[in-house]
């Protein structure tokens, strides 16, 4: 984990380590909870991860929008966004206020 972005390798790795599964095994661990993570997801439902933050779809309606370029005004159809809302833990995790507990933290 040295690019400083988290990715399916280093979660895969994680897992190995933490666990004792083989890779993959771990692998295919992590796949089965981002499937179920992004189907909750799609279906609408809102996924609540415990000391780390929830996760859920919001329906933006139509509103006009400007293009920068030109300045004409540009109408932004209707769209589902997904919105993070982080829980208390992680924001003070974040900013230095409690020490991240040993299991859920990553080692290197």
């Amino acid at each position: 984990m040295t690019t400083g972005t988290l990715t399916r390798a280093d979660l895969t790795e994680a897992v190995f380590q933490a666990v004792g599964l083989s890779r993959t095994d771990s692998a295919q661990m992590v796949e089965d909870m981002l499937e179920e993570v992004c189907g909750a997801l799609a279906r609408g439902e809102t996924v609540k991860l415990s000391s780390f933050g929830t996760f859920a779809v919001r329906q933006k309606s139509q509103r006009m929008g400007r293009n920068p370029k030109t300045g004409d005004e540009v109408p932004i159809a209707p769209r589902r966004v997904l919105v993070f809302r982080p829980s208390h833990v992680l924001k003070a995790v974040i900013n230095g206020q409690t020490p991240m507990p040993e299991n859920e933290g990553s080692e290197g």
